[in-house]
């Protein structure tokens, strides 16, 4: 068996606690000094608001969210092994009110009609992921909900978007984005 990876959450109930995940293709958990100026831009509690996890791979993004209040978070991810270790992970926090599915991102926005305040997309590069599902989200926030972004390359506003914060650490761009309708 392959060892495991590990990253850290950084803030809430779980702060410092590991989070481990297989080897993945195209699996890059966002890194520590992002998560904190993600949850720096969100606010540090979360309490209350419902987020969706759409390419979690590590997890590190929903259980994050949990760890400092959210209400609820769905993990969806597609890879079987990656998806055993969310559960797993899940079982390890106790955390009850992590939604874990086993799907394709497409798949599960056009079955799924629950908005959600916060959506955090972090899909593999160079697919076209973002071009695909950026035009589907706005149905899927609740009013004032915004959609935390990573990318290759810095994005613009446009498509129905807003770019609300932006910032780059290595070759990672990541955004907070916010419908064009509610800005």
């Amino acid at each position: 068996m392959a060892a495991l990876n590990k990253v850290r959450i950084g803030g809430g109930e779980w702060r410092s606690r590991l989070l481990r995940f297989p080897d993945a293709l195209a699996l890059r958990p966002t890194p520590d000094r992002v998560r904190q100026t993600l949850f720096n831009w969100l606010g540090q509690e979360l309490y209350g608001l419902h987020c969706l996890d759409l390419f979690a791979g590590s997890g590190a993004l929903g259980f994050e969210a949990l760890s400092r209040g959210a209400a609820s978070v769905t993990l969806v991810e597609n890879n079987p092994a990656v998806h055993r270790a969310l559960q797993d992970n899940a079982k390890l926090l106790k955390a009850d009110k992590a939604h874990i599915l086993r799907s394709d991102a497409l798949s599960f926005l056009t079955q799924n009609r629950q908005p959600f305040d916060v959506i955090f997309l972090d899909p593999p590069y160079g697919q076209g992921w973002l071009e695909k599902l950026l035009p589907l989200l706005a149905q899927h926030l609740a009013p004032e909900g915004g959609v935390y972004a990573e990318a290759e390359k810095a994005l613009q506003d446009g498509e129905g978007w807003q770019v609300v914060k932006h910032g780059k650490a290595g070759n990672v761009h990541y955004h907070l984005l916010k419908s064009a309708h509610d800005a």
